[in-house]
């Protein structure tokens, strides 16, 4: 089949790379155009559109997908069906119906659990044991076509959002073949409808989302630890007993039983971290200059002592 691939992400990244290499053909792939980094010393091109310069595939960089005369130009392309991957924008009726076949999407979840661009984080946020990629119908409900292929996977019990999502990107290859297979045969074939009672959402993170609260069990925290990462990440203030803080972000941490009846977020005899059920262990974190620590290098480097806290960071009120 001839296919334009719409990406931007590094999610995208890997099925491109599979299509490539398939018995199908990319005639063009769309992305988002080159943007100034946070140092406006540089500019950043996207993953998918560096992998595409690589192949040496032709690009076409988009603001605005649905512009009537964009949406005229891919009908040039005559292509079979549109395929959509961390792209970060909706395609329009008119743009879908572009393509003979229609487009489809690759997700990171098990849908219809996790509608939302920031599935994976969420999956691990509220403890799910497994998810996986879904390849499914692109309609004007969003998220909510027909599915078209799963793949499935356990998720591991240190993993981060990035690794997770590192890992589904891999297995959105095994997806993305399951669902062409039968639109070889026939470009209008259907899916299988969603069941929308199962449906759960999962939004766009906020910053907010990453602050922690020593007053919530430490199962909980670990959890939102590990979503977070990389952003907006699992945030905190550590204040020592001098009085000194500074702001972290604790990446992974584990939960353990205690008898000690310390104040949330205080640090124990042990060196875990009190919370309102059980007790945090710390394994790594993030501290001033991006720089990555373990536990035990942050407790020698500042000198952390028993009666050292962890306190929330105060959401910012509106004005």
């Amino acid at each position: 089949m001839r296919i334009v691939y719409f990406g931007s992400g590094g999610f995208a990244v890997p099925s491109l790379r599979w299509l490539v290499n398939s018995r199908h053909e990319v005639v063009k792939v769309v992305t988002e155009p080159a943007r100034d980094s946070d140092d406006e010393k540089t500019r950043l091109t996207s993953p998918v559109a560096l992998q595409s310069s690589e192949e040496g595939l032709s690009v076409l960089f988009c603001e605005d997908v649905n512009a009537p005369a964009f949406v005229e130009q891919i009908k040039a392309c005559k292509a079979h069906l549109g395929i959509v991957a961390a792209f970060g924008q909706e395609l329009s009726p008119s743009m879908r119906s572009a393509f003979d076949g229609g487009c489809v999407s690759i997700h990171g979840s098990l849908l219809p659990k996790y509608r939302g661009p920031d599935a994976v984080s969420w999956a691990i946020l509220n403890g799910e044991d497994k998810t996986g990629v879904t390849v499914f119908r692109i309609t004007d409900q969003f998220y909510a076509g027909p599915i078209l292929s799963q793949r499935e996977t356990v998720i591991k019990p240190m993993e981060t959002s990035e690794e997770l999502a590192y890992r589904l990107a891999r297995v959105a290859c095994d997806a993305i073949d399951g669902a062409l297979k039968p639109l070889e045969d026939n470009l209008q074939f259907a899916g299988e409808a969603q069941d929308d009672s199962l449906a759960i959402e999962a939004p766009q993170l906020k910053e907010s989302d990453g602050y922690l609260r020593f007053d919530e069990a430490a199962e909980s925290i670990a959890l939102r630890c590990r979503a977070m990462w990389p952003w907006p990440g699992g945030r905190c203030l550590y204040y020592s007993a001098s009085g000194r803080s500074e702001e972290v972000v604790i990446i992974t941490a584990t939960t353990v039983e205690t008898t000690e009846n310390t104040a949330p977020g205080t640090v124990n005899s042990d060196y875990t971290i009190a919370t309102a059920k059980g007790a945090l262990k710390i394994h790594e974190l993030e501290v001033s200059g991006n720089r990555w620590v373990k536990w035990e290098g942050f407790l020698k480097g500042r000198n952390v002592k028993p009666g050292d806290c962890f306190q929330p960071i105060q959401h910012p009120t509106s004005p």
